[in-house]
């Protein structure tokens, strides 16, 4: 059975608990949009890291996000981690949660990623977003600020 949020949360904090203050982030922001997901956000240098819970698949993810004055950036630190070149294979770490040990790994793997994807997309933004969409990561136009 997949943890519950509750646990998801405490789980996230304590995981990404030493990389979040080498890198510089502030988090986890908490919230819980549905039934079938759960998010913890980590913010720093031009970059949101989500930690995304799917309770109906029994999944997790990182997936870094960048904004520009139009649009917004999403994309999952693996993809990141390949196109960069900084791992050489996919599926390298687990995306499993179906209980806390499998979400335990697949954090600890993931948050490796973030380590080593995160020089590449808190810099300047023209070759971040290009990395960014280079590994295929969604992007969506903001409302015009009225």
């Amino acid at each position: 059975m997949t943890p519950g949020t509750e646990a998801f949360f405490g789980e996230v904090r304590t995981a990404f608990a030493d990389v979040a203050e080498r890198l510089g982030l502030d988090g986890p922001g908490t919230h819980e949009p549905g039934r079938h997901l759960a998010v913890a956000t980590y913010l720093g240098c031009s970059v949101t890291y989500k930690v995304v819970l799917g309770l109906w698949q029994g999944d997790v993810g990182i997936h870094a996000c960048r904004e520009t004055d139009s649009t917004e950036c999403k994309v999952g630190v693996e993809e990141l981690a390949l196109t960069a070149g900084v791992v050489d294979r996919r599926s390298a770490v687990s995306f499993g949660a179906r209980s806390l040990r499998q979400l335990r790994r697949s954090l600890s793997g993931q948050i490796r990623y973030v380590e080593l994807v995160h020089p590449l997309v808190s810099g300047p933004p023209d070759p971040a977003l290009a990395l960014m969409r280079a590994a295929g990561a969604r992007e969506w136009r903001r409302p015009a600020a009225g």
